[in-house]
């Protein structure tokens, strides 16, 4: 269906303290839920799922799935929607980690692995090397499970425009080295609301990002992921998938933001599940190979599921 033909205007749900009928979490096995969270527990290690309390998390560990958080648990940047902690990392870096996750990894039976990690602006490499160290530390153990990273923008803000980009490739070629299924990086919502949502990151240097990521390894496909309900509208978000093509983005996820906590930034509006099918359909209409849009979707909701290699 052509964009052109849809309606002007999406239904805009108002927020209400109740969270809409349509949104009820996936729980999973719990016994699943329980022993998951144990080890995690019991190896000191972090999950996105876990941290950002993912609505979807039971449903993932029950598929054998999981989202790994690299670098500790401690964030240098200040982003409102986010749930992770925010801080100056006081820690050192524990170079034990990777080799707890690939146990843990081994462990569960995981067959697909995400690794994200907190943006360490502290750090000379922005934490490249930590995924490089927690991949090689995976398929040392088992060489079969499929790996998948989301990685902040590896920007420093303490350097030149010009440093801070050739900075940025050098970190970003440095991952894609150890050849991932998927890199994924996450816009998060529309070019107007970026310096409110996403402090410390831009949506240009997001796009480069990704633009960067086609270039220097065009065998990996890349993947991009936004918010709904931060008070975009539907021109922004059309507009936002258009973006994302012309760097050649072929992965997409949609959902639905949900407030964390009062402290975080408010939910403006709530779209309607039928919103979130007419928008894949128009990221299908657009050129993205796969598209998860629902309200529940979170970046990695599925993501075993996506054929990256066709």
């Amino acid at each position: 269906m052509a964009t052109s033909s849809r309606k002007n205007q999406f239904r805009k749900i108002p927020p209400k303290e109740r969270l809409p009928k349509w949104i009820t979490p996936s729980l999973g096995k719990v016994s699943q839920l329980a022993e998951v969270q144990s080890l995690i527990k019991k190896n000191r290690l972090h999950t996105i799922c876990e941290e950002a309390r993912c609505p979807n998390r039971g449903e993932c560990y029950a598929a054998g799935t999981a989202t790994f958080l690299i670098g500790g648990a401690l964030c240098t940047r200040s982003c409102a929607f986010c749930q992770v902690e925010k801080g100056s990392p006081k820690k050192k870096i524990d170079y034990l980690e990777a080799d707890r996750i690939a146990n843990a990894v081994q462990k569960l039976g995981l067959r697909y692995v995400v690794i994200t990690s907190v943006a360490r602006d502290d750090l000379d490499d922005h934490g490249a090397s930590l995924f490089t160290r927690t991949i090689a530390a995976i398929r040392k153990i088992n060489k079969n499970v499929a790996i998948e990273v989301l990685t902040p923008d590896f920007w420093s803000c303490y350097s030149t425009e010009r440093l801070a980009e050739i900075k940025q490739k050098e970190r970003l070629a440095e991952v894609l080295n150890s050849r991932p299924i998927c890199f994924n990086h996450n816009l998060e919502t529309v070019e107007r609301l970026q310096k409110e949502v996403r402090r410390g990151a831009t949506y240009t240097r997001s796009l480069g990002l990704l633009k960067a990521a086609r270039k220097l390894a065009p065998a990996i496909p890349t993947k991009s992921g936004l918010m709904l309900g931060l008070g975009e509208n539907k021109e922004e978000v059309i507009q936002t998938l258009k973006d994302l093509r012309s760097v050649d983005c072929q992965f997409l996820t949609l959902g639905q933001y949900l407030r964390p906590s009062l402290s975080h930034i408010p939910v403006q509006h709530y779209w309607h599940p039928k919103d979130f099918t007419e928008f894949a359909d128009i990221a299908k209409d657009l050129g993205f190979k796969k598209v998860n849009s629902g309200p529940l979707v979170r970046s990695s909701y599925h993501a075993e599921e996506d054929n990256y290699l066709s």
